[in-house]
């Protein structure tokens, strides 16, 4: 197999992650490449110049680890794009809904992997453009978690006129919107009072952050849905993120948000699922009493 690993800093705590995945992969006689930004970095620990490094990815690369938390998955799919190249993510961050393997795992995962014992799980995803024809995102124009839409520069609140299949909804009078995909519902979403979507379901959800108009609640809708936002305030410009990639938007441009034309895969062992990961790491169930 041709494997890629993709990591973000350099950390004590990911360099035991790395050897132990590197001597891992080499005894199941991989060919291992390393982002070279991130080989870069590894060099100042133990790290060797035996392995190759990337650039950019095509489609001969079989599989893409990514070493850290949900964030460098959220950066490692620039790498992937459309490719269809399917992500493992092992976590040395903190959460990790995302990247749900453990160091201590490693050894036991990629056995599996060579053996095919894994399954694959394709996540949706957003993408954006603007109806003034110019290209505001660049080519990194979609976003796995979300795409959010925040004031600038301003503690007053911003105005985001909502429409969805070119009917008005409403005007969102708040600190922003979020519209999340299913793996984004147990990010920024979740943490403004949206709720917890299901990977496979194929749904967006608008979740509105610190509306002023307190009746403005989340909205789950198909994510067939074509979305349109224009957002208005007191500044000039506002901010839209694409998961952690943020440009400054002037006001008064249309947004157009709509499901991404390519899916991303993530690897799944057979003792994983969603809602083991929902119990372990939004502890439910968890009671002292228990």
């Amino acid at each position: 197999m041709k494997i890629a690993i993709y990591g973000q800093a350099y950390q004590k705590v990911a360099v035991k992650s790395v050897d132990k995945l590197l001597t891992s992969l080499s005894a199941m006689g991989a060919d291992i490449f390393i982002e070279e930004d991130y080989l870069h970095k590894l060099k100042m620990s133990s790290i060797d110049n035996r392995y190759g490094c990337f650039s950019k990815l095509d489609k001969s690369f079989d599989l893409l680890f990514s070493i850290g938390g949900d964030g460098t998955i959220l950066r490692a799919i620039t790498y992937v794009k459309d490719l269809g190249i399917p992500i493992m993510g092992i976590n040395t961050g903190r959460l990790g809904f995302l990247a749900t393997l453990q160091t201590e795992d490693i050894e036991v995962a990629t056995k599996e992997i060579f053996a095919k014992r894994f399954s694959l799980e394709e996540r949706s995803l957003l993408s954006i453009s603007t109806t003034n024809g110019k290209k505001d995102f660049g080519q990194l124009n979609f976003a796995l978690n979300e795409i959010a839409i925040s004031r600038k520069n301003t503690t007053s609140m911003i105005t985001v006129e909502t429409y969805l299949n070119d009917e008005y909804l409403t005007n969102y009078w708040a600190d922003g919107l979020i519209i999340a995909t299913p793996t984004g519902s147990t990010g920024y979403s979740l943490s403004c009072g949206g709720p917890v979507i299901t990977p496979n379901t194929n749904s967006f959800v608008l979740t509105p952050i610190a509306p002023h108009n307190l009746n403005a609640r989340p909205l789950v809708i198909p994510d067939s849905t074509k979305i349109m936002l224009k957002a208005s305030g007191r500044e000039d410009h506002h901010l839209v993120s694409l998961d952690s990639r943020i440009f400054t938007i002037r006001n008064n441009t249309t947004l157009i948000i709509e499901r991404a034309p390519f899916n991303i895969k993530m690897t799944q062992l057979h003792d994983q699922s969603f809602f083991k990961t929902l119990r372990k790491k939004l502890l439910w169930g968890a009671d002292r009493r228990n």
